[in-house]
């Protein structure tokens, strides 16, 4: 799949080369009238394919903006190369990339020439060529040939404002054009969710020419990224259902004693907020630890089995909840399981490509937003949880959480590991969805609990 939207031009690949025969038409002796005939010929001819050829499909730009250096990402229709690059790419394509690589590699790199503003050139590197599959033309599927390169400019240069001289394809296919989009600008905080569309690199028909495309990105700077991870971090808590689910799960009884074997009554004000502090502080630990040592690419492990791990630990705090499990080692727990967590936060810096200094930033600013959202959370849930833990009520509603909490794990599990969705998950993410509402009921039920309570403690 693309990574931005693709869009197509209705008509038929017309070369450069058939624009110079009809150019030379008045180099013949042919009279006016039917040079007029030709033409008009021409033009019926044309609007016809617009009207019943299958549209044809555009290259792709891509550009991953990072600080000293830009990665490019080229998504090049194979029929379309194919005319411009003269030989049979889409005689087995999937094969292409490793059977034509040295003729490829110097045709994509003779056809790209990033400059400065003051014209210096840049150094153009290519990493790597592969073939993908694309479903989304009208005419059916087709192939793509993915080119990936590395910009670097002349010291002291910008990679945020230079200027692209770029005709690969278009060099001799005049009605094929490029859609050029950053996916990722650190100083911007773009991080590739909604690329950006910055234009088209097309023929001007009318002066026969393909003009250069200027990369010009304001706006951006270490302060701005920064405080664009602190962003990107409260996002990926705040969307991520499972990282909050473990932690409220396993506070649901921290401020609850126990008897050994089941929870019993209210701790205290002093009691609960030690056991909170206790959990929330392990839990950060934890999770801080291998999102820098991850970050940092000391190691990594397979995303997979992370995230599988991550569901078994709310199940782990879920049965937790309903009977102590590991009283008095809560701590302990979240610091483990921290550590897992933290190998999933990893993964979003990894993927920016930044240098020390700037990746540097991205790790303080990404875990500072992930505190932020959770300390959030936990000040707005939890004294409802501890209003609640003095009332009979609170066994009902404990056990509950704890019961759908388990529920959403296993489900998650399965999914993880099959990577199929399931009928839980998918109740789970839509009931995530009215998290307001199921907080409202929280606290309504906190209160009106805790105004009509009981004097008799209530026993777990």
């Amino acid at each position: 799949m693309r990574s931005i939207t693709t869009q197509y031009i209705a008509t038929i690949p017309v070369t450069i080369t058939d624009f110079k025969i009809g150019f030379m038409a008045n180099s013949f002796c042919i009279s006016r009238r039917y040079v007029r005939l030709v033409l008009t010929m021409i033009f019926v001819g044309i609007f016809v394919v617009k009207t019943f050829a299958h549209p044809m499909p555009n290259s792709v730009v891509v550009l991953d903006i990072q600080p000293g250096k830009v990665f490019v990402e080229l998504q090049l229709p194979m029929n379309e190369l194919e005319l411009a690059f003269g030989r049979d790419v889409n005689k087995n394509p999937q094969g292409v990339a490793r059977r034509l690589e040295p003729e490829l590699s110097n045709y994509i790199l003779a056809h790209i020439r990033p400059v400065s503003r003051n014209g210096t050139l840049w150094t153009v590197l290519l990493d790597g060529l592969d073939v993908q599959q694309v479903q989304q033309s009208p005419s059916g599927p087709y192939h793509e040939l993915i080119a990936k390169l590395t910009l670097v400019p002349p010291a002291g240069s910008s990679s945020r404002d230079f200027i692209l001289n770029y005709d690969v394809i278009l060099h001799q296919v005049a009605t094929h054009f490029a859609l050029v989009s950053v996916r990722q600008d650190w100083e911007a905080g773009i991080y590739g969710e909604k690329p950006i569309q910055l234009g088209v690199i097309e023929w001007d028909i009318r002066n026969n020419a393909i003009h250069p495309f200027k990369v010009s990105l304001a706006g951006g700077g270490p302060w701005n990224g920064f405080k664009q991870t602190v962003a990107l971090g409260m996002h990926h808590i705040a969307e991520g259902t499972d990282h909050l689910l473990f932690l409220l799960v396993l506070l649901l009884a921290a401020p609850l004693l126990s008897d050994g074997k089941l929870w019993s009554t209210y701790g205290g004000m002093r009691y609960s907020m030690i056991r909170l502090l206790k959990i929330v502080t392990a839990f950060t630990l934890g999770h801080s630890v291998t999102l820098v040592a991850g970050a940092l690419g000391w190691f990594s492990f397979p995303g997979q089995i992370v995230e599988v791990v991550i569901a078994f630990s709310i199940l782990i705090s879920a049965v937790h909840a309903l009977r102590p499990v590991f009283y008095g080692k809560e701590a302990f727990v979240a610091t483990v399981f921290g550590l897992v967590h933290g190998m999933a936060f990893a993964g979003t810096l990894v993927n920016m490509q930044l240098d020390s200094f700037h990746l540097g930033l991205s790790i303080l600013g990404f875990n500072l937003g992930i505190e932020l959202m959770q300390l959030l959370v936990i000040m707005i849930v939890f004294p409802w949880l501890m209003l609640l833990s003095r009332t009979k009520i609170y066994t009902a509603v404990r056990v509950l959480g704890a019961l759908l909490a388990g529920a959403a794990a296993i489900g998650w599990m399965f999914e993880r590991i099959t990577t199929r969705p399931n009928l839980i998950t998918a109740v789970t993410e839509s009931v995530a969805s009215y998290a307001l509402w199921i907080l409202a009921a929280l606290v309504v039920t906190a209160l009106a609990s805790f105004l009509a309570r009981d004097k008799t403690p209530g026993i777990g």
